[in-house]
């Protein structure tokens, strides 16, 4: 029988970790008591909120209580605390580079605007990247649910601190809402600037969702796109251009998008070819971390040990990473492996 090694020493890369929802429960708690803020009992209780997104009212619902949350969140001291206890998290996991993703807008009104808000948020990468040793990097994304324009402000303003630590472009939101390729220019101008396109799509939306941030945006990594598996022409697709997909199994089930951890598809993706990067997404909301969704992939789907190694080279191959920091975790991958 093999051996069953420690997920949370394998080394690999997390490249889904939205910036609120990276927040522990009790960091929330304590804001929130600073700040006079009344949390719902779905954020107080001590136990993830039951969710399901995949209607209208339910997505309201999730970004209702992301909303609040995110209020809670409103000095600089706070921004640094947030980042580091999430490299913290991510190292007690065996994160080596973490990739977070924020929309600068939604802190600007508390932070002084939207670049001192973007700067503050650098700032408190950088520090907590020196302090923990996780490298970590910035994806700014924009919300589908605002005006194109506003998103290729953001682009600008991204391409603007790719010096800074902004590595990538995304794209949020509730991805039934409006067209991928109305954000086109956004991309265009991101992609331009050196930087990498990494779009959400194919999660609550169907597979036409994932082909339009491959053909509109020229996505380089897609964020989720797990219903790529319902669409074996566009699994063959996405393997023939080594674009990942950032997958995220707890949220998934947490969302609605699947029934249970077994049914996340994320075999037919591993063997159709398709480069995955697992996520945890939102820990505050699902409850769970980065480690937990490699354990899920062993529990639930029986990866092997060499399988889930396989997925953490993939996860640091589809980073941003310096060629010296991917070669030491994938030496350190291949460590794992023949401990």
């Amino acid at each position: 029988m093999e051996n069953v090694r420690d997920v949370r020493t394998l080394p690999k890369a997390h490249l889904h970790l939205h910036f609120t929802g990276s927040m522990r429960p009790s960091t929330l708690l304590e804001l929130a008591d600073k700040y006079g803020v009344h949390l719902p009992e779905a954020l107080s209780g001590g136990e993830p909120p039951q969710l399901r997104a995949t209607d209208e009212r339910g997505w309201f619902r999730f970004q209702r209580l992301y909303d609040i949350a995110r209020s809670c969140l409103r000095s600089p001291e706070d921004i640094r605390r947030l980042v580091r206890e999430a490299a913290e998290e991510d190292v007690r996991d065996g994160s080596g580079w973490l990739e977070i993703q924020v929309d600068p807008t939604s802190y600007a009104p508390r932070l002084g605007g939207l670049i001192p808000a973007l700067e503050i948020i650098l700032d408190a990468v950088d520090s907590a990247s020196r302090d923990t040793g996780l490298g970590i990097r910035v994806i700014v994304a924009a919300n589908r649910m605002k005006h194109p324009l506003d998103a290729r402000t953001l682009a600008r303003l991204a391409v603007r601190y790719a010096d800074r630590g902004v590595v990538g472009f995304g794209l949020s939101n509730d991805e039934r809402r409006g067209l991928a390729r109305d954000f086109d220019r956004a991309f265009e101008i991101a992609r331009e600037g050196g930087l990498l396109a990494a779009p959400h799509g194919g999660e609550l939306a169907g597979p036409s969702s994932v082909r339009d941030c491959l053909d509109d945006l020229r996505a380089g990594r897609v964020g989720h796109g797990v219903r790529a598996a319902e669409d074996p022409r566009l699994l063959r697709k996405l393997a023939e251009r080594g674009v990942a997909c950032e997958v995220c199994p707890t949220s998934n089930v947490a969302l609605g998008v699947y029934e249970k951890p077994s049914d996340v598809p994320l075999r037919v993706l591993y063997e159709a070819g398709v480069p995955i990067a697992l996520g945890a997404d939102d820990p505050l909301l699902f409850g769970s971390r980065l480690a937990a969704q490699y354990e899920l992939a062993r529990e639930h789907h029986g990866f092997s040990d060499a399988e889930l190694a396989e997925l953490a080279r993939q996860s640091i191959r589809a980073s941003r990473a310096p060629a010296d920091v991917r070669e030491k975790l994938l030496a350190g991958v291949d460590g794992w492996l023949a401990a």
